[in-house]
């Protein structure tokens, strides 16, 4: 694994004795590296994150994953704000609309191994900023493969069985899950975007089927009765 040291002065200290119990993963939406790391690094734009992964498979590392570094926004996730005391952020090179490529997902899966191990952060706690600020965030997107994630054991996935659930279960088991924003169709939004990308339309019994399974296996607290 190549990690090189690029030092962003955008940071702070955790806040309210927070570590780490989220990774967020996000993409970066421009086109040239040399761009994004400078942005990244200027204090006037106040963004940064604790790794970039290039789409070759290089890992820069910008912020200390002791300090809080500045990429989740005012977003919210199991109804907590702050994420930026509570996680560590990774920025992927791509512009949304292409896949991301095969070094920069194993070069992914290295780091999330060893993030996750350091701080003993659970699958589930591995979030796109599209989950935790889904009125203002899309990314990592959909091209992005979550489910390639969850086979390795680094993020989960609903069952591939799905039964016929009342979809007036979706809500409550999506916000079981860790949804947070109080606007239905942006919760349905980012949910499709995660694991049904490919849907559309009204909220359908397929919706709710993955989320009560979800929220059944990974619910932020205690998990649903079962459906």
């Amino acid at each position: 694994m190549q990690i090189i040291s690029h030092p962003s002065p955008n940071f702070g200290d955790r806040l309210g004795g927070h570590r780490p119990e989220l990774i967020v993963l996000h993409y970066t939406a421009m086109t040239d590296l040399g761009k994004t790391l400078a942005r990244l690094c200027d204090p006037r734009v106040q963004v940064s994150a604790h790794y970039l992964i290039t789409k070759g498979g290089a890992i820069y590392h910008l912020v200390d994953e002791a300090k809080r570094a500045w990429h989740a926004g005012q977003g919210q996730w199991g109804g907590r704000g702050d994420v930026n005391s509570r996680s560590i952020g990774i920025e992927l090179e791509n512009s949304g609309f292409e896949p991301f490529s095969a070094p920069q997902m194993q070069a992914l899966t290295l780091l999330l191994i060893a993030v996750q191990n350091r701080h003993a952060i659970a699958p589930k706690g591995v979030i796109g900023h599209s989950d935790m600020a889904p009125d203002r965030k899309s990314d990592p997107g959909a091209r992005f493969d979550w489910c390639a994630l969850a086979m390795r054991g680094l993020s989960v996935w609903p069952s591939l069985y799905v039964k016929q659930v009342p979809v007036a279960k979706f809500f409550g088991a999506a916000r079981a899950f860790g949804y947070s924003v109080d606007d239905e169709a942006q919760i349905l939004s980012a949910f499709r975007l995660r694991f049904r990308p490919q849907a559309s339309g009204p909220l359908a019994f397929e919706d709710a089927a993955l989320a009560v399974d979800l929220a059944n296996r990974f619910a932020v607290d205690a998990p649903l009765k079962p459906a």
